[in-house]
């Protein structure tokens, strides 16, 4: 009857952690140990930019995210008004610690 409380407890935990998430950037590909991705979101002008902001989310667990990881506020930290085109770059340990960065390029 012991056994049964155990795989009790063993089960739950294993729907609790799948119902809540975990911590996860959106990348082209994933790594489950690690993984650091660069990839295009969007291209007007594909020149040399003389200016680039950055602007970055994070997530612990995926039952903590913070920041503000959107094209404005890139904009802003960047002092762009011109895009010429727009990346991102994704980072996870384990799936325990993510960061997503938006990077725009402009003038």
């Amino acid at each position: 009857m012991k056994n049964y409380g155990i795989l009790l407890i063993v089960g739950l935990l294993l729907v609790a952690l799948t119902i809540t998430g975990c911590a996860y950037a959106v990348a082209p590909v994933t790594g489950t140990i690690y993984g650091k991705v660069k990839a295009p979101v969007t291209a007007t002008n594909l020149v040399e930019s003389p200016q680039t902001g950055k602007a970055v989310c994070k997530s612990i667990l995926g039952a903590v995210a913070l920041g503000d990881c959107s094209i404005d506020a890139a904009m802003k930290e960047g002092k762009i008004t011109k895009v010429h085109h727009v990346d991102f770059e994704s980072m996870n340990i384990l799936f325990v610690y993510a960061t997503f960065t938006t990077i725009v390029h402009g003038e």
